[in-house]
């Protein structure tokens, strides 16, 4: 864990910390203001896969977020990046094509007849894509032989209606199924964490990672050295803390208790 006093990187999750429903969280504009005017780096990492990158940028700055598209990571674009080339079955709610260049996404309802098999199966966030047609479609994939791809494995997140349930579920449905095990390219892979401490060009003992998902968000960055700050937030819920592999380094009521945390005027 690094000392606060050292933090000069800020890798800060977005739904649930800054935002919920993509409306701002009370406090969080003003402390994302304040932790920018003190010259921290500062990455928006996400496994949002509802939206492209220049999307959530103008949803942001339209809330009072300064923030531009090149200051945003997201699970997609991650996994363009690791996936280059391939020839992809997508199942994702919401379109993030934009942010997937360089993959070769070919018909996610078949119509080959099932004759081509995808390099990959590559899941997103879950919505009613995820219909029974749909997840039989990927099964079939793998059983043929196709890698499971996941751009996250989270189980909910929370919107103005509560918890709803999110692409894990199906991801380790799938993997029971097919007897595979998914590769992950967003949060928690190290990967992920590491492309965001590039960008900033940072280490991981002068990063902090504020999240309200404990496994994912803190725990994952932790592991790289990373120091962890979990908001009771978003999805936060007492159990999953209770359960989970680790402690954060710090606990928050929200966002907007970060920049007291580090030290900074307001």
């Amino acid at each position: 864990m690094a000392s606060v006093a050292s933090v000069r990187a800020v890798l800060i999750d977005i739904d649930g910390v800054l935002t919920v429903s993509w409306r701002p969280l009370p406090g969080a504009v003003e402390a994302l203001r304040a932790i920018r005017a003190a010259g921290l780096g500062v990455a928006l990492v996400t496994n949002t896969t509802s939206r492209t990158r220049a999307s959530v940028a103008r949803t942001l700055a339209d809330a009072g977020f300064a923030v531009s598209a090149q200051d945003i990571l997201t699970a997609p674009a991650a996994t363009a990046a690791h996936l280059a080339g391939a020839r992809c079955a997508l199942l994702s709610s919401g379109d993030v094509r934009e942010d997937l260049e360089g993959l070769t996404l070919v018909d996610a309802e078949g119509d080959d007849g099932g004759a081509a098999v995808p390099d990959v199966v590559l899941l997103g966030g879950a919505g009613p894509e995820f219909a029974y047609a749909a997840l039989n479609r990927a099964f079939g994939h793998l059983q043929r032989g196709a890698r499971l791809v996941a751009m996250h494995r989270n189980l909910y997140w929370r919107t103005d209606e509560g918890l709803q349930l999110d692409a894990g579920a199906f991801v380790a449905g799938l993997e029971a199924a097919a007897g595979v095990t998914a590769e992950v390219t967003g949060k928690p892979s190290r990967a992920f964490f590491e492309a965001a401490l590039g960008r900033l060009g940072a280490g991981p003992g002068e990063a902090l990672m504020i999240g309200d998902d404990i496994e994912s968000d803190v725990l994952a960055a932790q592991r790289l050295g990373i120091t962890g700050v979990l908001v009771r937030t978003g999805k936060f819920l007492p159990e999953a803390v209770e359960r989970a592999g680790g402690s954060p380094d710090h606990v928050l009521d929200s966002f907007a208790g970060l920049p007291g945390l580090l030290g900074l005027a307001q």
